[in-house]
């Protein structure tokens, strides 16, 4: 463990603790630790070859022509980087489906650019991950 001291503006400290109160952490350092974390992971996403882990969230209707074929069709030209899916009936007409994968950052953006533009698609995300190799 390495300690060090950061210089910053009372105003700042103060509604750094308020929101690492709100979100439950124990100091500031595990709060710090984690916003290190976020920010490696983003810089991880950035070197196209690198590999990464994620998901895509879409939400979509069901009742769209042609939608589910569509996305089905996407996904299996993504075989090699989809690791598993998740398909769940949020009610009569609308579906969630969240899409975990690996593979070179580059992929798993395409493929979630590829999901979300299909006409039907109501939300689509794609969460940035690691796959913990170079993160301690």
């Amino acid at each position: 463990m390495v300690r060090f001291g950061i210089s910053l503006p009372g105003e700042l400290q103060k509604r750094f603790d308020r929101l690492i109160k709100e979100k439950g952490y124990a100091n500031r350092s595990e709060a710090l630790r984690d916003l290190m974390r976020e920010m490696l992971v983003r810089k991880e996403w950035e070197r196209a070859d690198q590999e990464v882990a994620g998901t895509i969230t879409l939400v979509y209707n069901h009742h769209q022509r042609e939608l589910v074929s569509r996305l089905t069709e996407i996904q299996h030209n993504y075989h090699q980087i989809i690791i598993s899916g998740q398909h769940v009936h949020l009610d009569h007409d609308n579906c969630l489906e969240v899409v975990i994968m690996k593979g070179r950052a580059s992929q798993v953006l395409s493929l979630g650019q590829r999901l979300r533009a299909v006409k039907g698609v109501k939300f689509g995300e794609v969460t940035m991950a690691s796959t913990g190799r170079t993160l301690k």
